[in-house]
């Protein structure tokens, strides 16, 4: 059966080809020392080409299907991009850094780093799946000692660092005390917080920025840009054991000196880096890295602050003049001092230049939009190949920064009250004097390859008409030149699954969960009553007033819980006050509760719940949840 991802891949226009041959011109392509670094220290490449599969035979990763790039670039890929594909798809295996120090690269979208200490293994993050965890550590043993972990390192809070870490050690080691869990101040908070409330969107949103539904290829999927492509395999959490709060922190973890420097607000809210003097050697987590880096991720997340990013880089190079290597978790190591201070010094300065050059014209007045068309980065940093805008870019950062201070309204009026996209496009539409003549319009931008203008005209006859199919199928060739364009390889991977699911609707697949079993397990009470909060259908609830108390009976939690005036709040120092139903049951229930396996009613009935009062009140409250659908649309309405 032929799958959507292998439908109506269309050839570049000339347009795009002559847009990609010019970048082919403007950046130094006879600089090939990346080249030379990716294969310094090779063990091993990874074990079955990176292949990884569940228990089930269910696809989880590969490496090897990123092979294809390599060569001169296809006229459907930038240049650029694929020159970074090209590194990321050569440089994968069990690499030595130095003695005692080495990576695996490749296994994942992000690295592991693994430090040989006195009598075992210390491992800084842990990739993103159990399993491609599992099988990086099974290549290290194939070519190293086999050792136990003494210890892990998670340098910032977000799932592909943290999420493999139960494919290198158990619970019952680190509750042992066996293994210790090093990690940044607000690290858990953190790392459970970002997927939760806004997860729903997050992940779909994901979907798209990851490029999931592509196929590997010159016409669909290079690459994230940061790495490959992401697993889809087990995400599991462990409770950091030693919580690093002092800005600067030194350890001897297994005999092997360490000294942590945090780094908050910068590429995580929680983030740090680590510093190994006896090696020199750098652990940059992601504040330095082979790309510009988001200050603002598509998927969606909090802004983060370029000025504060700058900041902590440049402290970096002033508290470790004397470094000789540095690795971050994404990309390949860089060897040399002077190679590596230039590195830091001029990733410091492409972030404050942005930040800085984005507030000054906003002091001029400029929109959003005006800043990103007209910034420049000068060329001493803008065409370093470790400064392009593979994950970042330079359009979506200056946004960023932007939105980090003023927020999203531009000072233009116009723009305070616009209707939606359905009766703006409708209104659009009527105005530019009907579809016939919006389309003709918009496969006129087609053809003179202005490809911004052809989506922006578009895509307001499809959410006006979304069963135009012409309208469609113009503006996914649309996209799809867009992407073959694009730089950032999640800009790619955007266009193209907007494209194909324009032209094709897509059935449901399967996605990492973010907030799975394990990450529940350990999720503050709060969090989980703030995300129901969230659910609560408020306009169904304006006139509802109920109240609940939830009763954990294994962690003495005791909840008040109140819906009035469509809101849901919850207070847990009101023990003595009356309620209408009470609800005691185990935190373990809890969570099948929260996770959906199991529901409240399904409890009491069970028995692992006990209700005491009018438990009509609980139907009342079970009716006012909203589930999320994941597959909502994105580019149609």
């Amino acid at each position: 059966m032929t799958t959507p991802s292998e439908l109506d891949p269309k050839p570049a226009t000339e347009a795009t080809r002559l847009a990609n041959a010019q970048v082919l011109r403007d950046l130094p392509f006879d600089d090939t020392f990346d080249f030379e670094l990716i294969s310094r220290g090779l063990v091993a490449p990874l074990i079955d080409g990176g292949l990884v599969k569940g228990d089930k035979g269910q696809f989880i990763f590969s490496y090897d299907a990123y092979g294809f790039a390599d060569g001169e670039a296809p006229d459907t890929v930038n240049p650029s991009l694929w020159r970074q594909a090209t590194l990321m798809g050569k440089g994968g295996g069990l690499f030595k850094l130095a003695d005692r120090l080495y990576q695996v690269i490749g296994q994942d979208l992000s690295n592991t780093t693994i430090i040989e200490g006195d009598t075992g293994l210390i491992i800084g993050d842990t990739l993103m799946s159990a399993e491609t965890a599992a099988l990086a550590l099974e290549l290290y043993y194939q070519h190293r000692p086999k050792v136990p972990v003494k210890a892990i390192i998670f340098t910032h809070s977000h799932g592909d660092h943290f999420g493999g870490v139960k494919g290198f050690v158990t619970e019952e080691e680190i509750e042992s005390g066996a293994v210790k869990v090093y990690a940044p101040d607000s690290f858990t908070e953190e790392a459970i917080s970002e997927n939760v409330l806004a997860g729903t969107a997050m992940t779909r949103r994901g979907m798209y920025m990851y490029g999931s539904f592509l196929r590997p290829g010159p016409q669909g999927q290079v690459s994230g840009g940061l790495g490959l492509s992401t697993s889809h395999g087990t995400s599991t959490f462990a409770v950091p054991t030693d919580v690093i709060t002092e800005p600067v922190h030194e350890e001897v973890i297994d005999g092997v000196r360490v000294t942590f420097m945090l780094a908050p607000g910068t590429e995580a809210p929680s983030e740090m880096l680590f510093y190994l003097p006896d090696f020199k050697a750098l652990g940059s987590a992601e504040d330095v890295t082979h790309t510009m880096h988001n200050l603002y991720t598509l998927r969606g997340a909090k802004t983060r602050d370029a000025k504060a990013w700058s900041h902590y880089v440049r402290l970096a190079m002033e508290l470790f003049p004397d470094v000789e290597i540095i690795f971050a978790q994404h990309h390949w190591p860089t060897w040399g001092n002077d190679k590596i201070l230039k590195l830091m010094s001029d990733q410091a300065d492409l972030y404050k230049y942005l930040h800085d050059q984005t507030l000054r014209l906003a002091n001029k007045g400029l929109t959003p939009v005006e800043i990103a068309d007209q910034i420049e980065v000068p060329d001493a940093i803008g065409k370093q190949w470790y400064n392009r805008g593979y994950y970042g870019s330079l359009s979506h950062n200056v946004k960023a920064i932007y939105t980090f201070y003023l927020g999203w309204f531009d000072g233009v009026p116009a723009h305070l009250n616009p209707h939606p996209p359905v009766e703006n496009g409708k209104r659009y539409v009527e105005a530019v004097g009907g579809p016939d003549a919006l389309l003709t319009k918009g496969k006129q931008a087609f053809d003179d390859g202005d490809y911004r203008w052809a989506a922006e005209l578009v895509n307001h006859l499809v959410f006006a008409d979304p069963s135009n199919q012409k309208a469609r199928e113009l503006l996914a060739d649309t996209y799809e030149q867009l992407g073959y364009q694009a730089e950032n390889g999640t800009w790619r991977n955007f266009y193209l699954v907007g494209a194909m699911e324009l032209r094709h609707p897509l059935a449901p697949m399967p996605s990492n969960n973010p907030t799975g079993p394990a990450v529940v397990a350990v999720m503050p009470l709060e969090q989980m009553l703030d995300f129901w909060a969230v659910r609560l259908d408020g306009p169904k609830a304006a006139d509802v007033d109920l109240s609940l108390r939830f009763v954990l009976s294994d962690t003495a939690d005791n909840v008040l819980v109140t819906v009035r005036n469509g809101v849901l709040n919850y207070d847990t120092d009101k023990a003595d006050a009356s309620v209408a139903l009470t609800l005691t049951l185990t935190r373990a229930v809890f969570n099948e509760v929260y996770l959906g396996t199991t529901s409240l009613t399904e409890s009491i009935k069970a028995g692992t719940a006990k209700a005491v009062g009018d438990q009509s009140e609980l139907e009342t409250f079970i009716s006012l949840l909203e589930d999320f659908d994941l597959w909502f649309d994105i580019v149609t309405p």
